[in-house]
């Protein structure tokens, strides 16, 4: 029988939410080390068994990562690829505090290829809006989103560091999101993207390259988000 403190919470799942706390709050970020299984044992007065439960559950759940030899560390979070969340959804599903800055937005109509991914007229105008997504005061990934100005109009006007982005096209514009074709790779970080990143130059970053289409079966959007490769990871659900 597991080993249960006064308020009815079974040891293991009061250290569990103690370690997850933590990381809400921001003392424990992607990467750091958590408590070792004896130290846990020794804060919480209770065996070495029910400590390493409690690091066991966590890891199946995807918020640690045990190293044998190192240690159990926080798990960057995981961007799932078997349902389309915006970055703030993704965030937010970890109790992850997430903010975004706007660094730039402009017309442009030069950009022929991804105007042909959006089905625009080769000289088409767009909407190009750059954002840097942090979680806590920590960068952790570069966005950048196209999509139609005639469409879209006003959009930029939107307090887009406070609201998600897919919600504004949902609601304001009535895109409704079905779906987004993506390309997934690794890229190296340049200077620009390094500095925005708080990485060093060259660093391996992960790229993924979005076509957003609305139920209609249009595609609307077009992201390249360049990702943290120390703060995010693939999380693929294969069936046969």
């Amino acid at each position: 029988m597991p080993h249960v403190r006064n308020n009815g919470l079974p040891a293991y799942k009061q250290i569990q939410s103690t370690i997850v706390k933590r990381v809400e709050c921001g003392l424990l970020k992607p990467g750091d080390l958590v408590d070792s299984e004896r130290e846990l044992a020794r804060i919480h007065g209770v065996s070495l068994m029910t400590a390493r439960h409690a690091l066991i559950t966590l890891e199946r759940e995807g918020l640690v990562v045990r190293r044998r030899g190192a240690g159990t560390f926080v798990a960057p979070p995981r961007i799932h690829f078997n349902k389309l969340m915006s970055y703030t959804e993704q965030m937010s599903g970890r109790g992850l505090e997430v903010s975004t800055r706007v660094l730039s937005h402009s017309i442009i109509h030069t950009e022929q290829e991804i105007a042909a991914r959006l089905a625009l007229p080769a000289t088409g105008q767009l909407v190009k809006l750059e954002r840097l997504r942090l979680s806590g005061h920590e960068p952790c990934a570069l966005e950048t989103c196209y999509f139609s100005a005639d469409e879209f109009a006003g959009l930029t006007q939107a307090r887009l560091d406070r609201v998600s982005l897919f919600s504004i096209l949902e609601h304001d514009y009535g895109f409704q999101i079905a779906h987004a074709d993506e390309e997934v790779d690794a890229t190296n970080a340049d200077a620009q993207t390094a500095r925005l990143l708080d990485i060093a130059v060259g660093t391996a970053v992960l790229r993924i390259r979005q076509k957003i289409y609305s139920t209609r079966g249009r595609p609307g959007l077009y992201v390249l988000g360049l990702y943290r490769s120390d703060r995010h990871s693939l999380f693929i659900r294969r069936f046969r």
